[in-house]
């Protein structure tokens, strides 16, 4: 099970949670492989290059799948053309986090903040063409905002420069993070989506804050575009029902993500379409470019 991911990602944690229950019910080892970086493509491009026999599999999020690629001209596959879409697994907003230093509690202060300091503030993000990155993007030509993006190769990379305050702004998955704000580290003011989440009730979605932006991500699993149908099936089967298990859905819920209504592989694969062009369509309209 391939993860483009960095280990401790919020992809990370819920690669090892479904690959820990589906080795047992394919009773076989599932080894989780993680290959982060390129946003996502290091990792990706292993399962397009891999032979289609169900053996290497590959578990990612939007970010990687959908957002990236409506950003990055120069990905060498096209996951629609290049993988096979398996099972989604989980889906959920993304998160704003500030640095205990950073003087806002909210996301009109952290506008009306740098907003009086013009260049001052940069934002990370876990990759290049992540949904935080596109979605602050979105915001900065929104409200005027004049910062500029860093992307990182993994996300407890990022959140130990928030927890530092090397960094004053940050975007992250919403399950990494939480240890830091429930202790105090950090600060999370805003989600991504049209509820709160369930391991952070408080904090307000960027709809209640005015500035509503309610596509949000998910995590799913992939295998290479000529896996045969039954063997995506299968995995497809045995996915849906680790999902629908108690002891999943708690540990889903717990990481700050929610379970979404079980897809076939085919109706994964129209939410992945849909997606694409839903972030495409951001990315032009926003005018996103690499050096944004």
């Amino acid at each position: 099970m391939v993860v483009p991911a960095g280990a401790g990602s919020g992809t990370d944690l819920m690669a090892r949670e479904l690959a820990t229950r589906l080795a047992t019910a394919l009773k076989q080892a599932v080894v989780v492989d993680n290959k982060p970086g390129a946003s996502g493509s290091l990792g990706t491009n292993t399962v397009v290059r891999a032979a289609p026999d169900g053996y290497t599999i590959l578990y990612t999020n939007g970010t990687n799948s959908v957002m990236a690629p409506a950003l990055v001209k120069t990905l060498p596959y096209d996951v629609v053309r290049d993988l096979a879409p398996v099972a989604q697994t989980a889906e959920g907003g993304v998160m704003l986090l500030v640095s205990n230093d950073f003087p806002a509690r909210n996301l009109q202060e952290l506008i009306q903040v740098v907003k009086a300091q013009p260049g001052k503030f940069t934002y990370g993000s876990w990759a290049v063409g992540s949904s935080g990155h596109l979605t602050m993007e979105w915001l900065k030509r929104q409200t005027g905002l004049d910062m500029t993006h860093v992307g990182y190769k993994t996300t407890p990379q990022l959140l130990t420069d928030l927890m530092a305050g090397n960094i004053k702004i940050g975007w992250a998955d919403p399950a990494a993070p939480i240890p830091f704000v429930e202790t105090g580290k950090m600060r999370a003011i805003a989600v991504t989506g049209k509820t709160r989440l369930s391991r952070t009730p408080n904090v307000p979605t960027m709809g209640e804050q005015g500035h509503a932006f309610d596509t949000v991500g998910w995590f799913g699993v992939f295998a290479p575009a000529a896996t045969p149908k039954a063997i995506v099936q299968r995995l497809n089967d045995e996915i849906l029902k680790i999902q629908a298990l108690p002891e999943m859905s708690t540990r889903v819920k717990s990481m700050n993500i929610a379970v979404p209504p079980n897809k076939t592989p085919e109706q994964f694969r129209s939410l992945v379409v849909e997606d694409t062009a839903v972030w495409k369509k951001i990315v032009t309209e926003t005018g996103i470019t690499l050096e944004n």
